[in-house]
């Protein structure tokens, strides 16, 4: 099930801006080709007692009174921008409840993108923090939400929300030392939620092993123990090795055996209930053959692919991961056994 909204189109940055329609076009167009794109839901808007869990009525206010100026550097508002980004929030919304109705995986292919977008604050082309809403909304009708954020940049935002609420588990595989600069491996959370904040940011060039190792030893080890009631996916496709903003070496391969491992653990841990929800991803020929990938694996098929080099055969990341291991194991008994 694939949640989509043709007004996602019509959100614009500025001429150039990587963040463009043709990341969306891209992927419905290879969708279509391989007559994977059906069963599509177009999304209602965000309601706003949904923002409002995540959201400080002062930034909604704000971001209401923005017109036709930049947000920051690389983030601008136009008139329709909001409007926009509630459709998009509400894509999230429909698609994680509708998992978790009916014990499936479904698909929401939004922009703007939202894991940048905090309590109070957007930028990093974020506005509304899509994934963090719906978790919010599931949290409030009794789930537990595990988010697993593989976008190759810290989702700060989604971070930011929930660092000390312990219905939630966050973890992120990012690459350390861009944007947004945040996201250390001793940043754990907060009271309660303290160690649920799982944090991996990669050094420059890890990909298919590093990911692989990271999933085996950690994530899922930290994941099952969780028990989550659903599984939220933040997917960025920017740590693709062919992406142009960042430098982490993912294939498509390696996506897709992510794919597999994340719908192992939806299955065993969350009774099939999986929502992925598009963030990053600016190389139109990988995000779209990764996007096709995915979906075609949750109905069964398999998509052929083309970048499919492995950078990463050995595992540059895995000196990480072993730090990683004994800063979480205080918090994931599960991980010293």
């Amino acid at each position: 099930m694939i949640y989509f909204h043709p007004r996602f189109l019509d959100h614009r940055q500025t001429p150039g801006h990587p963040e463009s329609p043709d990341r969306l076009q891209a992927i419905r167009e290879r969708l279509l080709e391989l007559d994977l794109w059906g069963e599509i839901v177009e999304p209602r808007p965000v309601a706003r007692e949904d923002l409002l869990r995540v959201h400080t009525p002062s930034y909604l206010e704000y971001l209401a009174s923005l017109q036709e100026v930049p947000m920051d550097s690389d983030t601008f508002v136009h008139q329709d921008t909001l409007e926009i980004a509630e459709l998009s929030c509400g894509a999230v919304v429909d698609a994680a409840r509708m998992s978790v109705k009916e014990r499936r995986t479904t698909f929401a292919l939004v922009r703007p993108p939202g894991h940048h977008a905090g309590p109070g604050y957007g930028g990093g082309f974020c506005y509304l923090n899509n994934v963090a809403v719906a978790a919010a909304r599931l949290v409030d009708e009794g789930e537990r939400v595990c988010i697993l954020d593989i976008d190759v940049h810290h989702g700060n935002g989604t971070a930011d929300i929930f660092r000390r609420e312990p219905r939630i588990l966050y973890v992120s595989t990012h690459q350390k030392g861009i944007f947004p600069g945040t996201g250390p491996l001793e940043d754990l959370g907060g009271g309660a939620a303290l160690g649920h904040l799982v944090h991996l940011p990669f050094p420059s060039g890890c990909g298919d092993a590093t990911y692989r190792t990271a999933f085996e030893e950690l994530v899922s080890p930290i994941v099952k123990s969780f028990r989550p009631g659903a599984i939220l996916v933040s997917l960025g496709v920017d740590a693709h090795y062919k992406d142009p903003l960042a430098s982490l070496t993912l294939s498509s391969l390696g996506y897709l055996d992510l794919f597999d491992r994340i719908a192992e653990l939806g299955g065993t841990s969350a009774e099939g209930r999986l929502c992925i929800a598009l963030e990053g991803g600016y190389h139109l020929a990988a995000l779209s053959e990764v996007l096709a990938s995915w979906v075609g694996r949750s109905q069964g098929r398999t998509v052929p692919l083309e970048h499919t080099k492995v950078h990463d055969q050995e595992g540059l990341g895995i000196p990480l991961i072993q730090q990683a291991r004994k800063v979480l194991s205080a918090h994931w008994p599960t991980l010293s056994s």
